[in-house]
């Protein structure tokens, strides 16, 4: 048996600016954080001719390229795998749809337990890369690039997104003192509503290929902020990373008449008001995960958790995607 782990992610700034349609005209940047919840893929030999996959659904095919499941087909096509006498599963820390980059996690798990089967070594941003191929380049997903690369990478990582489609990574330069304070200072709420990604992100894709000014210019300023707040967790000003949270939701905001709704607004200015020094939606919008950093870490879980919204605990995972048994 084969069992394959990747992290889910958080952004810390920048976001937004990882998909194609701003990147291969301005560049992007941004700060992703891998966390201790975790997508698995396990994958054996069935015994049989066929090929049974398993995630929220059950299917059974004579062959890879039958399979309904669009990732686990485009998975098994770039490996020239068709499956037969195979059986993959898939579970979850937490629900897909829930802004913590599922899918790319999910799509570099597979393509690391599907490498392991054929004994390939492959290299984390490798992996990355052909997860982007897959989702961005075969499905067509407007979709960025951030969710594979942490997964891969795992840590706190700086990313350069380059108009030629190359990616540059590297980990950020931040003090022991101040990764601890940040990882005891952060916290995450979910606020039940689940969405996709796709959905969403469309609308942004649509108007940076249309050139609409508005859009540009938001994602120059979050692009802006994504660098300053490279700059606030380097130097150990976690303050200043806070209210650059704060600057970052309320621009996010403006992309999307999706992006967010009345209740996460009212919860939101609840933390605020409640211990909060800054936060904002993770992932692409519309519901999932808010993150606050809290000045006041227990008026700001009392308040939340009497309005009904579940924290959910994590560390970062400084791994990325890994072999648990091979």
């Amino acid at each position: 048996m084969i069992i394959s782990r990747s992290p889910l992610r958080i952004t810390l700034g920048g976001g937004g600016t990882d998909l194609p349609s701003y990147y291969e005209r301005f560049g992007g940047f941004l700060i992703a954080a891998a966390i201790d919840k975790y997508v698995y893929i396990t994958l054996h030999e069935n015994f049989t001719p066929d090929l049974i996959v398993k995630y929220s659904r059950l299917e059974r095919v004579a062959e890879a390229a039958k399979v309904e499941h669009p990732i686990i087909r485009e998975a098994f096509a770039m490996l020239s795998m068709d499956g037969r006498g195979l059986e993959v599963s898939s579970m979850a820390d937490i629900p897909a749809g829930t802004g913590l980059g599922s899918s790319g996690s999910f799509t570099v798990a597979l393509l690391k337990a599907l490498h392991s089967h054929k004994k390939n070594l492959v290299h984390p941003a490798e992996l990355a890369a052909q997860a982007c191929e897959i989702e961005i380049d075969h499905l067509k997903e407007p979709i960025g690039k951030q969710d594979q690369y942490i997964a891969a990478f795992g840590g706190i990582t700086c990313f350069n997104f380059l108009s030629d489609g190359r990616v540059e990574a590297w980990p950020l330069k931040i003090s022991e003192e101040t990764r601890a304070n940040l990882e005891d200072n952060l916290l995450l709420f979910f606020t039940g509503y689940s969405r996709s990604a796709s959905a969403i992100l469309k609308e942004q894709d649509q108007k940076s290929k249309q050139s609409d000014q508005a859009m540009i210019d938001n994602l120059h300023f979050v692009k802006d902020l994504g660098l300053k707040s490279q700059q606030a967790l380097e130097t150990g000003n976690l303050g200043e990373f806070a209210r650059l949270m704060d600057a970052h939701w309320q621009h996010k905001k403006q992309r999307s008449g999706g992006m967010s709704n009345p209740k996460i607004n009212e919860w939101y200015e609840l933390a605020m008001a409640n211990g909060a020094l800054g936060g904002k939606l993770i992932g692409a919008g519309g519901g999932s995960f808010l993150i606050f950093y809290a000045g006041d870490k227990a008026r700001l879980r009392h308040s939340l958790r009497q309005a009904g919204l579940k924290e959910v605990r994590f560390r970062f995972d400084f791994e990325g995607t890994k072999l648990l048994i091979s």
